[in-house]
């Protein structure tokens, strides 16, 4: 911060006396700076989603052409190909050494998932959520448990290289107890059959140069994110773990976002609750598993004191209400006044 006090110059007297000091902090700001750097950061950020999401449908289609079962495709690649922006960027950051932006993504991200896509599903449907998979025998136990298991890795402000191990090993238990459980719940007689891909040599090399060329663009939108946002943070002297728990994780979480909002308008309130309890598992698992193994990553203050807390508080209530199989309207509103809350009082809005 120093450095950015420096570059600009202080505050004159005239100016602190009649707009105060933090109207004198923007008055001062180079304009065209913090604007270039935020349009690189919101150019960058749409990026990454929309590789992520090319990525995931050239990764779906080959997994249609090679063959392999739908569910199998639905439980890893999609699963997993909604969650790659938060991946990505994690190990972008941890590249550039801000490994406090690992655990700031994934709780941001498990957050907004909870609070406010579930809202979002929960309000736009025509009256309820109605849910006839048993999410109570596969998800929501390893759903809880891995907030919980976070949540205690970060008591000591670090996560470890064992503990990256662990969340790794839970995440293959995750991923054998999820195939296994889906044997017990009958396939609906109304699901519509897969859609049909053409099996031929030349769609399967389309899909794989796809496949390729948008893993290459979610790399320069990853590391794009991180630059601006480092940039951003210090121009405006605002603590970038705040920024990345709710700016950031919004973003990352626009895949997921756009998944469950079609699969509510389709009535598929299975996909819509699946799909948020299946990112959280796996962001909790892998994106903070994958980035651990290059060593300790740090845990700020601000997120173990406000953020983790509310991420667990989130995955209970969200265990709770699930209890019934269905997601009311009120529900719904309750997770945008919860939300709303927990944006404000990481900036000191109340």
């Amino acid at each position: 911060m120093d450095n950015g006090r420096n570059a600009y110059g202080p505050p004159g007297r005239f100016q602190a006396a009649i707009f105060g000091p933090l109207l004198a902090t923007f008055v001062l700001l180079p304009m065209p700076d913090l604007l270039l750097y935020s349009l690189i950061f919101a150019a960058s950020l749409a990026l990454l989603v929309k590789s992520s999401d090319f990525f995931t449908d050239a990764a779906e289609k080959i997994g249609l052409l090679l063959g392999l079962p739908s569910f199998i495709i639905g439980v890893t690649i999609v699963a997993i190909g909604t969650s790659i922006p938060e991946l990505v960027s994690s190990l972008v950051a941890v590249d550039s050494g801000a490994t406090g932006f690992v655990i700031s993504n994934v709780v941001g991200s498990n957050i907004t998932n909870i609070f406010l896509i579930i809202g979002i599903a929960s309000v736009i449907g025509s009256s309820s959520l109605l849910i006839t998979y048993d999410l109570v025998s596969v998800d929501l136990p390893l759903f809880v448990g891995s907030a919980f298991l976070l949540a205690l890795e970060a008591s000591d402000l670090r996560f470890s290289l064992g503990e990256a191990w662990l969340n790794i090993a839970a995440y293959i238990m995750y991923m054998f107890y999820t195939v296994k459980g889906s044997g017990d719940n009958p396939s609906s007689e109304d699901e519509e059959p897969p859609v049909q891909v053409e099996r031929s040599r030349r769609s399967l090399i389309r899909q794989i140069l796809t496949l390729v060329l948008s893993s290459i663009f979610i790399y320069i939108g990853a590391r794009y994110t991180i630059d601006s946002l480092q940039q951003i943070a210090t121009l405006l002297k605002i603590n970038q773990d705040i920024i990345t728990v709710s700016v950031v994780a919004l973003g990352t979480s626009l895949p997921e976002m756009a998944v469950t909002v079609s699969a509510t308008r389709k009535g598929q309130a299975e996909l819509a609750v699946g799909n948020v309890l299946g990112s959280n598992v796996f962001n909790t698992f892998m994106v903070m598993g994958i980035p651990g193994l290059s060593g300790s990553l740090i845990v700020p203050t601000e997120i173990y004191d406000v953020a983790i807390p509310t991420m667990v508080a989130g995955t209970i209530l969200l265990f709770f209400a699930t209890q019934d199989k269905k997601l009311t309207l009120w529900e719904g509103w309750l997770f945008f006044i919860l939300y709303a809350w927990f944006i404000g009082n990481m900036f000191n809005l109340m």
